[in-house]
């Protein structure tokens, strides 16, 4: 009797749900803006149905996600499926156990649809801690009507664009610039520069050790400095007195007052729908300064996906990955909303069915065919950025000198790794 009931019991299973042998009730969270969100629970709502299990949307903007999931973590109160910013992970999984070790389920898992670099990214004390949604790296964009404007042609190396300043200011008027940079933008263009002088990029990602030297850091703020002076950026204070307002919200970007910025590929659209009729944002890819050891590039994971180390469904929380990453109907339903996937078969269907425009993928060509060392998840730690941005502002507003913020920058950033 207990066999009869066993097999009647796996093929009610087998024939109701396909591949899986139970239906699950899980919860799924991530943060982003309302295409994004469309996209998710539409894949939810597909790969659900197509599994039985049903999967609740917990979705936010990106303000607080942060805090949020760290409290969740904290009570043991998180979702099964989580969308994380991948440098959380040290910070939420530092030895590993954070997170599940998705190479635990790579029976129902495609793992083959990422790069063994892709998946070593997303991999903590040998536990992968999520799957790559896509990857992204800062590249050059220009806003090629603005330049057509000034009589010049897209920049392709560092001196052409510091000579473009001073034609900006003569052609076109005090009030236009070819690149902004305030902010996060500051800072990994700066570390762009000193990656190329020096070969090495900020923090060591084997050893968590910073690789620069006063003099190295030194360097790339005074290039950005003469920037500044050169009209290629527009001032720090001038910006802040605009009202700090988001790039893509910027009257003079959506103009065409500003005619470049050094931004995630991934952000494509979201900077270029703005602007206004008859505008034409190009990607550029990296610019080299003269000297340079390599191109500099600042690639990541821009999100990965993990399961709860202490959901009790695990198993469940798999096939619905597997579905949503791997799979035609959840590939579909999430399209490019996080970029270009890193699953090559997600990549290469959006890219057949025009899920994805090629702009995007020439963007992320640019990213992934540019060449410089790996970087740590610490450089975005929240104590390490603090240390960079604020430190930077200060430099901006002349309070300090190069020396004295290189000097400064150092000391924050080292005391923020000491315990990491």
């Amino acid at each position: 009797m207990t066999h009869f009931k066993t097999l009647i019991a796996t093929v009610l299973a087998t024939t109701t749900l396909g591949s899986t042998a139970y239906a699950e009730e899980l919860r799924m969270s991530w943060w982003g803006g309302d295409s994004r969100h469309e996209a998710t629970q539409a894949a939810l709502q597909v790969c659900g149905e197509s599994l039985g299990h049903t999967i609740k949307p917990e979705f936010t903007g990106w303000s607080g996600h942060f805090e949020k999931v760290a409290t969740q973590l904290a009570g043991g109160t998180e979702a099964d499926i989580m969308q994380i910013n991948w440098p959380w992970l040290p910070i939420f999984s530092k030895n590993g156990d954070g997170f599940a070790d998705l190479r635990n389920f790579s029976d129902t898992i495609d793992l083959s649809q990422w790069s063994d670099e892709e998946l070593e990214a997303s991999t903590r004390n040998g536990a992968l801690n999520g799957l790559p949604a896509s990857v992204s790296g800062r590249i050059f964009f220009f806003n090629k009507t603005t330049f057509d404007k000034a009589g010049l042609a897209i920049p392709t190396t560092f001196e052409d664009l510091m000579a473009a300043g001073p034609i900006f200011a003569e052609k076109l008027g005090d009030n236009y610039y070819p690149l902004e940079g305030i902010g996060l933008d500051a800072s990994l263009l700066i570390q762009m520069v000193v990656t190329q002088q020096t070969g090495k990029s900020f923090i060591n990602p084997e050893t968590n050790e910073v690789q620069w030297s006063k003099e190295d850091l030194q360097a790339g703020l005074n290039m950005y400095q003469a920037m500044v002076e050169n009209h290629v950026i527009k001032a720090w204070p001038d910006m802040a007195a605009a009202g700090n307002v988001a790039l893509h919200e910027n009257a003079d970007w959506t103009s065409g007052k500003i005619g470049g910025s050094y931004q995630w590929d991934t952000t494509f659209f979201k900077i270029s729908d703005p602007l206004s009729e008859g505008q034409e944002l190009v990607p550029a890819g990296l610019l080299r300064v003269e000297g340079a050891q390599n191109d500099g590039v600042y690639r990541k994971p821009s999100m990965v996906f993990s399961i709860s180390a202490n959901s009790p469904n695990q198993q469940a929380a798999a096939e619905v990955l597997n579905c949503m990453l791997t799979q035609p109907s959840g590939i579909d339903a999430m399209g490019s909303a996080r970029g270009v996937p890193s699953s090559d078969v997600a990549a290469t269907q959006l890219l057949e069915n025009g899920g994805i425009q090629q702009i995007q993928v020439d963007a992320q060509n640019m990213v992934m065919g540019a060449d410089a060392p790996a970087i740590s998840p610490y450089n975005e730690d929240p104590d390490v950025r603090a240390g960079i941005e604020d430190t930077l502002e200060l430099f901006a507003y002349g309070e300090l000198d190069s020396a004295d913020a290189s000097e400064e920058i150092l000391m924050l950033v080292n005391e923020a790794l000491e315990d990491k």
